[in-house]
């Protein structure tokens, strides 16, 4: 946010009101607008991506609810800093806010990824952004930002991502050993996973993937999504899609907003930027549900993709994996008591869910028999 932004707005707070009340000109403040405060926020994502328009969707809620007194500059990925630096961004005060997922960072500390991209113990993404809610998760979040990092920042979680599919594939693959030796491009704690499973890793943004796997630096690689992957032109490059993976199970986007400019606001501004997240949290559900959806549907149509889910061999050994990260991380007491909480949250609340939910499955194959493919 502008040095001017700054002034003017602490001019008309401690000094425009406060003369007019002394000198009883009563009619000041309805002359002396407030001018709205400009949020510069840059994304993670390329300007192409349907994750920009997900981002949309939340200043877009921000605005109307603030009746214009907070507007946003959105930027893409490298507009100011890359997609990886966005945190650093943000803590420096070099932009405002981000849009962005806490793997990008696990770099600094690896307890980011339990915040959206850890070990799957059964849960979907829904019940860890509610652990983060109502679990604890959101206490955990703010000592490690602000007690262990000392980060000038806060952050919002919104929007539970649908399970990451294993990726993209020159030729499908249905047992472990036939992945022994892939260049495979993925992120955070699940580049430890790969690599314990034989892969060799390289860590990208998702601008970066599609021209690695043209020069040969990767042969398969995951981002997130269909549309955002028919969008990076991933069928392109290679024609097997394989979805359903313990990779990245439980990811969500991440709200970051510098303290500074934060705490700097009206109260009911700062309910605003933190409560529009869930908004926006149910609207971008919506939104991906619909796109990709759709745009699976056109890569096997449009584009010759064939879609395989992967196979149980495959995500069976990815569990055996996490089973061998998982002390590693623990030998670090702060996160072994995230992980703790995560369990403890997962029994009881999964054993709930999985009790009570009907077999989708069942009732999908009752309605439309012969098309979903449980397999290979």
């Amino acid at each position: 946010m502008s040095d001017s932004a700054f002034s003017r707005r602490k001019f008309l707070k401690n000094g425009a009101f406060a003369g007019a009340a002394a000198t009883g000109a009563l009619a000041a403040p309805a002359v002396l607008a407030q001018a709205p405060v400009t949020i510069k926020m840059q994304t993670s994502w390329p300007a192409s991506d349907i994750w920009m328009d997900f981002a949309r969707q939340y200043i877009e809620r921000v605005e109307r609810m603030s009746a214009g007194r907070i507007k946003f500059e959105l930027l893409p990925a490298g507009a100011v800093v890359g997609a990886f630096q966005v945190l650093d961004g943000v803590n420096d005060g070099v932009i405002d806010a981000a849009h962005t997922v806490p793997v990008y960072w696990y770099g600094k500390h690896k307890a980011a990824s339990l915040f959206g991209t850890g070990p799957v113990f059964g849960g979907s993404a829904t019940t860890m952004l509610a652990w983060f809610h109502q679990g604890g998760g959101k206490d955990f979040y703010r000592e490690l930002t602000q007690d262990i990092m000392g980060l000038n920042l806060y952050g919002f979680y919104g929007f539970p991502m649908p399970a990451q599919p294993f990726g993209w594939f020159k030729n499908p693959v249905t047992q472990v050993a036939e992945v022994n030796g892939y260049k495979y491009r993925t992120v955070g704690l699940a580049a430890d996973l790969m690599q314990s499973m034989g892969m060799s890793v390289a860590q990208l943004p998702g601008g970066e993937i599609v021209p690695a796997m043209e020069r040969g630096v990767i042969d398969a690689f995951e981002f997130n999504n269909p549309s955002s992957d028919i969008r990076f032109g991933s069928q392109d490059v290679a024609k097997h899609y394989m979805l359903s993976s313990y990779h990245q199970a439980s990811e969500s986007f991440e709200f970051l907003f510098n303290k500074d400019v934060f705490d700097d606001l009206d109260e009911d501004l700062q309910a605003i930027l933190e409560y529009s997240v869930e908004a926006a949290s149910t609207a971008n559900t919506a939104l991906a549900l619909d796109n990709y959806s759709a745009d699976l549907a056109k890569l096997q149509n449009d584009h010759d993709v064939t879609v395989h889910r992967t196979s149980k061999e495959i995500l069976d050994a990815q569990l055996k994996a996490w089973d061998q990260i998982i002390p590693t991380l623990e030998a670090d007491p702060f996160m072994k008591r995230i992980l703790d909480s995560q369990r403890e949250w997962v029994e009881r609340v999964v054993f709930y869910e999985l009790m009570n939910s009907a077999d989708l499955a069942l009732a999908y194959e009752h309605y439309f028999p012969g098309k979903l493919k449980l397999e290979g």
